[in-house]
């Protein structure tokens, strides 16, 4: 079965990811990454531009598709090598999240919904996904090597 996640990360990180065609969540911890298969959906939040910058960004930066694989450690440069998995990113648009505050499962009715993307990467409803890739300009038919 195909699952959803939903992934947090600057948007200069995800910007990154989409153009070398891999993801990376937490900083680079490999356990999360053991937890998405291949042609599982990942889209990503971005809270802010920057990492550690509370520019109010907010907004999905990337979706995309995981292809067949396992995680693999890359090479970021001064000994860091943080574990990622390829994806065929999506063509789409970056979009706030605040026009579907009231929409997502994942956030309607709760106040606080940012407290629970601390985590880095959780689950999406399969609704949620649908409605942020129409928003993004793209759909969720698998594609590439993940299909």
């Amino acid at each position: 079965m195909t699952a959803r996640w939903l992934a947090v990360a600057s948007a200069e990180h995800v910007r990154r990811g989409r153009q070398g065609g891999f993801m990376q969540v937490n900083h680079g911890k490999a356990a999360p990454l053991r937890r998405i298969k291949p042609g599982d959906f990942v889209v990503y939040y971005s809270p802010s531009t920057v990492i550690g910058k509370k520019d109010g960004l907010q907004s999905f930066t990337a979706i995309g598709v995981v292809r067949a694989g396992e995680p693999y450690q890359g090479e970021m440069g001064g000994g860091f090598t943080p574990f990622r998995r390829d994806v065929d990113w999506s063509d789409s648009r970056e979009v706030a999240i605040a026009p579907l505050l009231d929409r997502l499962d994942l956030t309607a009715g709760r106040a606080n919904w940012g407290y629970q993307l601390r985590f880095g990467l959780l689950p999406l409803s399969a609704h949620d996904l649908r409605l942020i890739a129409e928003a993004m300009g793209t759909d969720t038919t698998p594609r590439g090597d993940a299909a």
